[in-house]
Formats: structure tokens, C-alpha cells, sequence
């Protein structure tokens, strides 16, 4: 019997796409200053190479690619980045329709948590939008100490949440943070296809979602169509 619903942030509830956009403009920037020549190709052939290693950190693998493998230019055009990028803010995107869902989860008596990869700080840009009520459990990965794909970033929100793996379903837009590691601990798998990762792939049959959707309509079918067939 399913009695919760894990949910990434990223992806499935924040769309992310200004998020998105100033990374880009971040990354470019830092590039450029340190004369890395970037064109729109090789920028397309650097997301398409982060994205099919499944990278941990996709900007990481394509600051790397971009400059050429080289160690200390990729380590300085990083320095760069992250000077950028300090302190900025993006306001949570939220993805319409999904208060729907949520209404419609809790209806069915579902317990609501959160596993995703984000700083405390998300706490407010979830209750700013109004979603923080819907969630029995709402900890951040930098909160618990732990990051996806660790398994035990999954177990610690089953057991804050009183159920086991196996009771659970979890929404991710990623297969290496969200779908493997989450069917590797026995939950049923819905992946929102979304974002820089829309196009990552299973490496084997051990990695294939229950269920991919693109929108919020076929994402609400396919988790109470689980939950009916559990």
C-alpha cells in the first residue's frame, strides 16, 4: 500500500528556468574572463556531455569539458563562478498545477515529503508559494548532511515520514539523483521530464522510472494510478 509521495524541488515544483538562465550567464561570464572561447555549439556538446555521464554536478562537467580538460583553467573559471554566483537569489518558480496535485494527494490520505538537493533557504521559497503546508516533512539536503543519490537521504524522509521504502513513491526529473536510487531502495518512480536533464537516459533496466511524464495532469494520472495499483 503507498502511503507517501516524495518530491524533488527542482524540476517537478520549481520549473527553474530564470534559476536556470543565470547559471548560464554566470558560467559564460566566468568562461569568458578567463578567455575560453565558447561557442553555441560547443556550449550545446558540453550540456549534452554532462547530462549523458550523468554528472553529480552538471556545471562542474561542463565548465571541465569547455575547457578542454584542462585542471587549473576549469578550477579558475570555477573560482570565478561561484564568486558570481554568492549570494544570488532566485525566487521559486513555481510549476502551475501543482497545488492541484497536492490537494488531490492529501485527499487520498498520502503523507507528503520533501528529497531534494537544496539549501535551507528553501524552506522559504516553499512557504512563500504556499506549498510548505502540504508537506509532513520539509528538511533540506543541507539540513540532514546528506545529498542525492545517497540511499540515506531517502530512508531519513521514509522514516521522518513513518514509512518504509517500499510504501512510497518518489517524483524526480533526474534518473542518477531521483530513479536509481530510489528503486534501488524498493520505491515506485515517477520522472518528470524537465530542464537540462530532460534527456538523460537509464544506464540499464534497473534505472527505468514506473512511470515519465511531461506535464502536471499526466504527472497527477500516473502517481494515483500507482498508488491504485499498489
Amino acid at each position: 500500500m503507498i502511503k507517501a509521495v516524495l518530491f524533488d524541488i527542482g524540476g517537478p515544483i520549481d520549473m527553474e528556468v530564470d534559476h536556470e538562465a543565470a547559471i548560464d550567464r554566470a558560467l559564460k561570464s566566468a568562461l569568458a574572463t578567463e578567455g575560453v572561447p565558447v561557442s553555441e555549439d560547443a556550449w550545446r556538446a558540453a550540456e549534452r556531455f554532462a547530462v549523458e555521464t550523468h554528472a553529480p554536478n552538471a556545471y562542474q562537467a561542463m565548465v571541465w569539458r569547455l575547457c578542454g580538460e584542462n585542471a587549473a583553467r576549469a578550477a579558475r573559471v570555477w573560482g570565478r563562478f561561484r564568486a558570481l554566483r554568492e549570494g544570488a537569489f532566485s525566487p521559486l518558480e513555481a510549476r502551475p498545477g501543482m497545488e492541484v496535485v497536492f490537494c488531490t494527494l492529501k485527499d487520498r490520505g498520502m503523507k507528503l515529503g520533501i528529497a531534494a538537493n537544496q539549501p535551507v533557504g528553501m524552506q522559504a521559497k516553499l512557504a512563500s508559494a504556499g506549498f510548505d503546508r502540504f508537506f509532513d516533512h520539509c528538511v533540506m539536503s543541507d539540513e540532514l548532511g546528506l545529498r542525492k543519490p545517497d540511499p540515506r537521504l531517502f530512508l531519513a524522509v521514509c522514516e521522518a515520514l513513518g514509512v518504509e521504502p517500499a510504501d512510497s513513491i518518489m517524483v524526480g526529473d533526474r534518473i542518477d539523483n531521483d530513479v536509481a536510487p530510489a528503486r534501488a531502495l524498493g520505491m515506485k518512480t515517477v520522472r518528470f521530464k524537465t530542464g537540462r536533464h530532460k534527456e538523460q537516459r537509464p544506464r540499464s533496466w534497473l534505472e527505468v522510472p514506473d512511470a515519465e511524464v511531461e506535464d502536471v495532469p499526466a504527472l497527477q494520472e500516473a502517481v494515483l494510478r500507482l498508488i491504485s495499483e499498489a
